[in-house]
């Protein structure tokens, strides 16, 4: 059972620290990755280096619309698809933990799995562009 009266505000909780969570690892790429070495990075995967910035501004742009509830559940789609690639392309090949050398997909599928919860759940409390979605009784 759906306790009706908090849920909105779980919603709330997971959508602001998800958000964080992506401007943190947005954060990294240019303090510890740094912008040429987070390309170069996309490019030793066989990826086109130029995607590098098309995830570096998602994981921007979807962190802050995330936080302040802008059409999050929309959002938190392309971030799971983001996540989905992290596991394919970096982490996958590491084994399940994340503490194994290179970084498992633990921590990225635990990441999709909220990002997916978020986009069922819906915006929650105290989102700026809520998306008005049907609901049943």
């Amino acid at each position: 059972m759906i306790n009706l009266s908090t849920a909105p505000y779980a919603a709330l909780l997971l959508r602001v620290s998800l958000g964080i969570m992506f401007l943190a690892h947005a954060a990294m790429k240019f303090l510890v990755f740094t912008i040429p070495g987070f390309v170069g990075f996309f490019g030793s995967l066989g990826l086109p280096a130029v995607l590098a910035y098309a995830v570096i501004a998602l994981e921007i742009i979807g962190g802050v619309a995330l936080i302040l509830g802008i059409y999050a559940p929309w959002v938190a789609l392309p971030l799971a698809v983001e996540m989905l690639g992290t596991i394919y392309f970096v982490h996958g090949a590491n084994g399940w933990m994340f503490a194994n050398k290179g970084g498992g997909w633990e921590y990225p599928a635990f990441w999709t799995v909220g990002l997916i919860v978020l986009y069922l759940l819906g915006d929650g409390a105290m989102a700026l562009k809520p998306i008005r979605r049907a609901t049943h009784s």
